[in-house]
């Protein structure tokens, strides 16, 4: 792991995401050690030997003082995603304590946060999100929409076990983020789901959708965002040759469908995704489930 010092570590997004509401994104790290085939950023130019780039920005804390510093005083609130290019609970997260020192200054400035995280780490750092719920300050367009400033969304491709070991084999195990997500509503948090990337023929048939859908409300989960998955580039470590060859290694009955669900441009058939989007509104109706943090 190297330690690097960063120019900047708060940014300005041009467009807040519809699901994810992000104002400002913050990635204390580079690089990932959880080395998930299915990565979009590996398709990249970040994603390219993922897990041996791992670094820290060691000056992230003084930089994010300084940064929010200016922008609360401008009143230019906006809830702020950690993370959007790596997990901010890598292993290493462990020892270091970046993020929760990130969540100290967040906190002090009293801005919204959302956490994405397949880890369940995050539990160590429910006591700064339940401050930081209590106390933040919303951007004024949100202000009349939602009722909580801090957000825990714990990201599952399955909740399988077995199936999480061959596609994301560094993470914390599904079992663990169940866990973790029933932690965090017990305290009160408002924390959710990003069902993405759901693989097809494996996790996104009716019976396993149904499961997933069943355990979350099981868990009272507050949002789910189920999505597809999308492959991209030729290059041996991008995420269609990684995928690729896991389906052919675990899978092998499956690889011609995926060659040809994948041939063209890396997306998923139209009337694939819109059967899945369709499947996927029923499901968040029946068990009660939203699909946003509204």
């Amino acid at each position: 792991m190297r330690r690097i010092i960063a120019k900047s570590i708060l940014n300005k997004t041009k467009r807040r995401d519809p699901w994810f509401l992000d104002d400002y994104t913050l990635n204390p790290y580079s690089g990932c050690s959880f080395n998930c085939l299915y990565c979009y950023i590996r398709g990249s130019k970040y994603g390219i030997n993922m897990a041996e780039k791992l670094s820290m920005k060691s000056n992230a804390v003084e930089l994010l003082e300084k940064q929010l510093s200016l922008r609360a005083r401008k009143k230019q609130y906006g809830i702020i995603v950690l993370s959007s290019v790596t997990d901010p609970y890598l292993q290493l997260e462990q020892s270091e304590l970046l993020t929760r020192q990130l969540l100290e200054v967040i906190l002090h400035c009293r801005f919204p946060v959302h956490i994405i995280t397949k880890s369940n780490l995050v539990t160590r750092d429910f006591d700064l999100l339940r401050a930081i719920n209590a106390t933040a300050i919303l951007p004024e367009d949100l202000q009349s929409k939602l009722t909580h400033k801090a957000f825990v969304t714990f990201s599952f491709s399955t909740i399988d076990d077995r199936v999480a070991g061959i596609f994301e084999p560094g993470a914390p195990s599904p079992s663990l983020r169940l866990e973790a997500l029933r932690q965090a509503r017990e305290h009160g948090l408002h924390s959710g789901v990003s069902l993405m990337p759901l693989l097809p023929y494996i996790s996104d048939t009716g019976a396993s959708l149904e499961l997933l859908f069943q355990t979350f409300q099981a868990i009272d989960a507050s949002y789910i965002f189920p999505a597809t998955l999308a492959l991209y580039g030729s290059d041996p470590a991008d995420n269609s040759a990684l995928v690729m060859r896991a389906i052919e290694k675990h899978y092998p009955q499956l690889l011609q469908k995926y060659q040809r669900l994948f041939d063209s441009d890396g997306k998923l058939p139209g009337y694939y995704r819109q059967a899945f989007a369709n499947k996927a509104k029923s499901l968040c109706l029946k068990y009660g489930l939203r699909d946003s943090l509204f």
